[in-house]
């Protein structure tokens, strides 16, 4: 007899090594922190110092409170202020033994229409592409045997 075992990864990143800029690491894992996510192996108080901190590096007033408000705008910030950004993650996040982020979070439904000016394009991919993706989503959100809880 024979076993299939069949395996949802979850999504992770690697601290250390993420295969992508800094600036989108940064980018990413300050999204991260400030998600709504239930399902992620850092805890909501370092997510909050690691949002804060880095907020620090690149203002001068206090970070803000509102969940709504809570985003990085490195736009206005230097080479240096996005090394000093990435090594701060870095460091916070090896400092509580994480070395790979682990998260999940359930397809979200869409938030927003189209606009006028984007349907003719819209359908026009639906032209090129007229069938639809095979997507298969786990049935449960986070996968059985895992545990990204911190």
């Amino acid at each position: 007899m024979h076993f299939l075992l069949i395996m949802v990864a979850m999504p992770s990143l690697d601290v250390q090594n993420p295969e992508m800029p800094d600036l989108q690491f940064v980018v990413f894992v300050s999204a991260l922190c400030t998600a709504d996510l239930t399902a992620i192996n850092v805890s909501q108080e370092l997510r909050q110092t690691i949002f804060d901190r880095c907020w620090t590096l690149l203002h001068t007033e206090a970070p803000p409170t509102n969940t709504q408000e809570r985003v990085l705008d490195l736009r206005g910030g230097t080479e240096l202020t996005l090394d000093a950004c990435a090594a701060t993650i870095r460091s916070l996040l090896l400092d509580a033994d994480i070395t790979t982020l682990v998260w999940d979070h359930p397809v979200s439904a869409a938030r927003m229409n189209s606009t006028p000016e984007a349907l003719p394009l819209i359908d026009r991919l639906g032209q090129l592409y007229p069938d639809r993706p095979m997507v298969v989503d786990p049935p449960s959100h986070p996968p059985p045997g895992s545990n990204p809880e911190p």
